[in-house]
Formats: structure tokens, C-alpha cells, sequence
């Protein structure tokens, strides 16, 4: 087994941000506590994200969606069938979130920021990166407008059901799941489909 390359500095200093706001809350991490367990300079840290904590803080949450959605993807690899396709998304975006160690710490810890980063402040970004990793998958079945909307309400449709969990649909379950896509989300967007 060939050894793992080392860790960019940028994302060394993203991943001590997460373990400094696991450790302290997003509210009592400095500068110099992510430096220190980064083993960067301030001056260093200040180089990489002149904002400073505002700015370091949104690159993280950027880089934890982005990593969310390379691991969606492997989940996805395969499905020639939009039913499918759409059954996996849901299913394995719940399991991701769900089994988030970080994402519990931080809502149990941090929760009005946490979950204004999963709502209203932090929505816009995750439907921009969920529209740029699902939608090329979505695009053979639909046109790309319509493609684009279905991936917006399926990232929605998730955090909800995962934030304010369901007694009659469970987004974890893939027999629960499917029907609920058969029964609500395909008829919606049946008069898009493409047929091939």
C-alpha cells in the first residue's frame, strides 16, 4: 500500500479549524488555536485566509460540503435509471448526515449557527454545490433547467426530513424512500423526462 500524500497546508489548517471548533465551539476558537494545532504561523494562517476566522470558517464550510458530496457520488456510481439514481441520493445523503460526528457535535454544541448553516444562511452554497456534483447525473433523464430544480428539492427535501425526522417517511430507508419518489417526485417532473 503506497503512502497517502501529505495533507496541503490549506487543508491542514481547514482540518484543525473542525477539530478546534469540536474542542471549544466556533465562538472561543482563535486564530492561534487553529495555528497551533495546524502547526502554522498566525502569519501563515492570515496569508492563507486574509479575512481571518469569518473567512477560514466559510472555506471549511465549503470544503464540508464538497467532501459531503465526493462521498454522495461514490454512492452513485453505476445507476442508469433516474428512479434509482434518485433513491441513492436521498438514501446516502441521509446516512452521511446522520452518521456526521462532526455535524452532531456542532448541533449539539453550536446549534443556532449549525443550523443556520443548513437552512437559511447556508442553503444557497449547498444547493450551488449539489447542483454542480447531481445534476450532470440527473441531466440524461431531464433537461437541464428541470434537472437543476429536481436537485434543489431533493437538497431541501433531505435537510428537512433529517432535521425534523418523519413518523411516515424515512429518507435512511430505501424501500421508504423509493416510495416516496415514485409516488411524489417523479410524477412532477414526468412531463420533462426525456425518452430515449
Amino acid at each position: 500500500m503506497s503512502p497517502q500524500p501529505p495533507l496541503s497546508t490549506e487543508r491542514r489548517v481547514l482540518d484543525a479549524a473542525k477539530v478546534c471548533c469540536e474542542r471549544w465551539g466556533i465562538e472561543k476558537v482563535t486564530i492561534d488555536d487553529i495555528a497551533s494545532e495546524a502547526g502554522v504561523s498566525r502569519a501563515t494562517l492570515y496569508r492563507m485566509f486574509p479575512g481571518g476566522k469569518d473567512v477560514l470558517f466559510d472555506a471549511l464550510r465549503l470544503q464540508e460540503i464538497e467532501d459531503f458530496f465526493t462521498r454522495l457520488l461514490a454512492h452513485l456510481e453505476g445507476v442508469d435509471d433516474l428512479e434509482e439514481l434518485l433513491t441513492r441520493t436521498v438514501v446516502s445523503a441521509t446516512h452521511e448526515l446522520r452518521n456526521d460526528q462532526h455535524l452532531a457535535v456542532m448541533l449539539a454544541s453550536e446549534p443556532g449557527d449549525t443550523l443556520g448553516q443548513l437552512t437559511v444562511d447556508g442553503l444557497p452554497r449547498i444547493i450551488r454545490v449539489a447542483t454542480l456534483f447531481i445534476v450532470p447525473l440527473v441531466d440524461p433523464f431531464l433537461p437541464r433547467p428541470e434537472s437543476a430544480r429536481l436537485v434543489e428539492l431533493l437538497a431541501r427535501l433531505v435537510i428537512s426530513y433529517f432535521l425534523a425526522p418523519s413518523d411516515h417517511v424515512d429518507f435512511a430507508d430505501a424501500d421508504s424512500a423509493r416510495l416516496f419518489i415514485r409516488t411524489f417526485i417523479i410524477p412532477a417532473f414526468a412531463a420533462s423526462l426525456i425518452r430515449s
